[in-house]
Formats: structure tokens, C-alpha cells, sequence
């Protein structure tokens, strides 16, 4: 029964993934696509670990914690680019 609910949580996460693929696509400002990603990476961790709640393995976590620090290394820097392009005069929304 309980693999049953992490199974379905997992496929409810990778759906509202979808979606926010789709917000990272059409968003309307380099702000936007940059949440919309950073929420991708929040969810595929979530799906690691949840992975790892159903396998009975530490090895997802290790890999989810891997995930999310180079994940926000890598935010960190793309809003540190679009920080430096919007004071230079570069930006989108003035």
C-alpha cells in the first residue's frame, strides 16, 4: 500500500515538473525562467528522496544532495549574471 502512494506522489511531481517546464519555456521575463527551473530542481530532489523512501537506499539521497548543490551554485550564478546585465543597462524590464 505505501509503495502504491510514493508511486503516485512521484508521477504528481514529475506532472507539476511538466508544467513548470512549461512556465520555464514561455515565461515572460529571465526571472521567471530562472524560478521556474530552480523549482524543476526543488521537485526532482523531492523525487529522489522519495525514491529512496521507496528503495530502501541512501544512494538517492547522496545523489539528490549532489543535485541541489550544483543547482544552487548554478543559481547563484545566473542571478548574478542577471543582476550585472540589468545594472549595466542590458535588461529586459527597465
Amino acid at each position: 500500500m505505501g509503495d502504491r502512494i510514493f508511486t503516485y506522489y512521484i508521477i504528481v511531481l514529475s506532472c507539476f515538473a511538466f508544467f513548470c517546464l512549461y512556465r520555464a519555456y514561455k515565461g515572460p521575463s529571465s526571472a521567471d525562467r530562472v524560478l521556474a527551473v530552480n523549482v524543476i530542481l526543488t521537485k526532482t530532489v523531492v523525487i529522489l528522496c522519495v525514491m529512496s523512501i521507496l528503495y530502501d537506499s541512501t544512494f538517492f539521497i547522496d545523489i539528490a544532495f549532489v543535485y541541489s548543490l550544483i543547482g544552487f551554485i548554478g543559481a547563484v550564478a545566473l542571478a548574478k549574471f542577471l543582476q550585472s546585465k540589468n545594472l549595466s543597462g542590458g535588461g529586459e524590464n527597465d
